[in-house]
């Protein structure tokens, strides 16, 4: 079955609320029982975003854990693991990253965060396009965050 790809694009240029807007979504999805694996680049975008599901809201509490190494593995004991390098078991796919995860058609949903700015602006568009060269058909919902 083919993943369903959701874009959203914030208007603004704050990296911080594309982050934030990233941290509600896995939230809702860990309060419907969802797990979620968090691509992102480098251990320094892992450690930060790490820090940032932990107070991203007064009232928020998103059990997670940093990934394991690069190998597959078992499932994580944690319902969200942050920095997939590889396809982790779970059911949401999380893209901060630049380019596409090579793994994406690992899951059934995968959600993207594009802002306004001109560097994120692109790289989301490129990663728009390898999507839809691959067969498949991404939906784009605009967000005022």
């Amino acid at each position: 079955m083919a993943p369903r790809i959701d874009f959203y694009v914030l208007e603004g240029a704050d990296d911080r609320a594309r982050l934030v807007y990233a941290c509600r979504l896995i939230e809702k999805a860990y309060l419907q029982n969802l797990t979620v694996c968090v691509s992102l680049d480098t251990p320094a975008e892992v450690e930060a975003f790490d820090a940032l599901l932990w107070t991203f809201g007064d009232r928020s509490f998103v059990p997670h854990e940093a990934a394991a190494g690069a190998a597959a593995g078992p499932p994580p004991a944690t319902p969200v693991v942050v920095g997939c390098r590889t396809a982790v078991a779970a059911d949401l796919l999380v893209n901060l990253g630049g380019e596409a995860p090579p793994f994406f058609s690992s899951y059934a949903r995968v959600a993207e965060f594009v802002d306004a700015e001109p560097a994120r602006r692109d790289a989301g568009r490129r990663r728009f396009a390898v999507y839809r060269d691959a067969g498949h058909t991404p939906e784009t919902h605009r967000v005022n965050a």
